[in-house]
């Protein structure tokens, strides 16, 4: 993982117990106020949400504590985990920019490709001035590598 996706997990399971754990905890003791549980439906979307906050505690405390941080500043070479690749559409001269970061990191609107995804497997092992051919789920594609960095 790289050191913005560690950090950006942090962040959330900070939130989740600093603030909105909490935030739910009083929700249900004021729900609890309202009288028969059986029929509040105040109460049973509070400890759904408790339920979903508490899974996703555990499921980072999980994740984070298996996690290897990797400085992409530190890499060189052909395409590989960390690496920002600029590659240009061969079919639509569309340019297109990504970073290969792990898949609790990935946000594909953002640039950032799972490593275990179709384009970034493609790519990984190549240098600039490769072309690769991608089989995704909307068919083939056909990238040129412009630029790999490391930042």
């Amino acid at each position: 993982m790289t050191r913005a996706g560690h950090s950006a997990l942090e962040a959330e399971l900070k939130l989740l117990k600093s603030v909105e754990r909490p935030a739910v905890i009083k929700a249900i003791a004021e729900a609890r106020e309202l009288g028969d549980l059986k029929e509040n439906a105040e109460y049973h979307s509070a400890r759904e949400k408790q339920g979903f906050i508490e899974g996703r505690i555990k499921e980072l405390e999980g994740v984070l504590s298996l996690t290897e941080v990797i400085d992409p500043t530190k890499l060189s070479g052909t395409i590989k985990f960390g690496a920002t690749v600029t590659v240009v559409d061969e079919d639509t001269d569309e340019e297109k920019t990504w970073q290969i970061v792990g898949e609790h990191e990935a946000n594909v609107e953002k640039g950032l490709l799972n490593m275990k995804s179709p384009i970034a497997r493609a790519l990984i092992g190549k240098e600039e001035g490769d072309s690769v051919e991608v089989r995704t789920p909307g068919g083939t594609k056909d990238y040129e590598i412009l630029k790999i960095a490391y930042i």
